[in-house]
């Protein structure tokens, strides 16, 4: 009875430490994800945010809706390169709906097509209040001296209110284009409620966990447990903190969801306000995760970047590639020896990326 009983035993903690041994293999990936379901890609292209940390920078730009890739090709002519990260809006301000289902396939059919040649991609979007559709006009999300009413602001998370429900579809919209994205195996630098810490946008200015946090939160339940988007590396973007009368931008801890809810740490500096106060906060804040300038007007520089080594990519702002930017200034960031443009990027079969030495 008692050898039964050993050898019984003995089984059970084989069986136990193979089906452990084949979980690991599968799961290895995953490890420093929120996600735990995390896709395989995402989980490559996080894992090589962290192995650059400190030592190299990804070049990356933002593109408007009505020009996906208007601004590929004068960098290219600038520097002789095109950057990394590719960055686009789901954006606002439609005539009809029409356009918004037209102009966002064409982000997503872009996105597809950039990854194809190595690209990495990040996705925002400058939400209208739900209320409002997805054809708002700027004047109703860039709020300033105003702000939602609280009833309202509750009301967003109220499971069965009239405006939750409203938010919902709005999700759902976008999540139908990012379930593209995940079911061809193409991870998304996701970051939504950017610059959350400043005064503008209608969700800006609302610290603690009843604020934009529990935005967040809900956000990324809904998207991860329920739409299944497992792709997603969830950037969470605030602007670089600021005292700047009309123009504030509070500090990062006010605003955090949490370790348990972000992948990447980012900020946005305008105006060339690099500094390294912003950097060397966020990176406290993030307790080793990685970090980056989600966007920039002023390129940084050579210079910058080697003070504040840990930004794992800058993101260009659309048109202030001229606005605040000259051709030899770009140049000479793009041919930095700790800049990664395309002709420096690789990406394997496997989807795991890796520098050209």
């Amino acid at each position: 009875m008692i050898i039964k009983f050993t050898l019984s035993l003995v089984a059970v903690l084989i069986s136990t430490i193979i089906i452990t041994s084949c979980n690991g293999s599968k799961t290895d990936y995953k490890t420093k994800s929120i996600n735990p379901d995390i896709s395989k890609e995402a989980s490559y292209l996080l894992d090589f945010l962290y192995e650059i940390g400190g030592k190299k920078t990804l070049t990356g730009h933002h593109h408007y809706r009505n020009n996906p890739i208007e601004f590929q090709k004068p960098i290219k002519e600038m520097t002789g390169k095109y950057p990394v990260v590719w960055g686009a809006d789901f954006s606002f301000g439609f005539e009809n709906q029409y356009e918004v289902d037209s102009k966002r396939q064409t982000i997503i059919d872009t996105a597809k097509s950039l990854y194809n040649k190595g690209h990495i991609i990040t996705l925002m979007w400058h939400q209208c209040f739900p209320s409002k559709g997805d054809t708002c006009s700027g004047k109703t999300i860039w709020l300033w001296d105003k702000t939602i009413a609280d009833k309202e602001w509750s009301d967003l998370t109220t499971e069965g209110s009239e405006l939750n429900a409203l938010w919902k579809q709005r999700m759902d919209n976008v999540a139908g284009y990012l379930k593209q994205l995940n079911d061809a195996g193409i991870p998304v630098l996701w970051r939504p409620f950017h610059e959350m810490n400043g005064i503008w946008f209608w969700w800006c200015n609302h610290p603690g966990e009843d604020g934009t946090i529990k935005l967040w939160k809900y956000m990324y339940h809904y998207f991860t447990d329920v739409h299944k988007l497992n792709n997603l590396i969830w950037v969470w973007n605030a602007n670089a903190p600021r005292d700047i009368k009309g123009d504030e931008a509070y500090p990062y801890k006010d605003y955090f969801p949490g370790l348990d809810f972000v992948d990447v740490l980012a900020a946005d500096v305008y105006h060339n306000d690099y500094r390294k106060s912003h950097h060397d906060q966020l990176l406290e804040l993030g307790k080793g995760k990685p970090i980056a300038l989600g966007e920039v007007g002023k390129m940084p520089t050579p210079k910058i970047l080697n003070e504040q080594p840990m930004w794992s990519w800058f993101m260009g702002w659309a048109n202030w590639l001229y606005k605040e930017n000259d051709p030899d200034s770009v140049k000479a960031l793009y041919n930095d020896t700790r800049t990664i443009s395309m002709d420096k990027l690789m990406r394997n079969k496997e989807s795991k990326f890796s520098i050209k030495e």
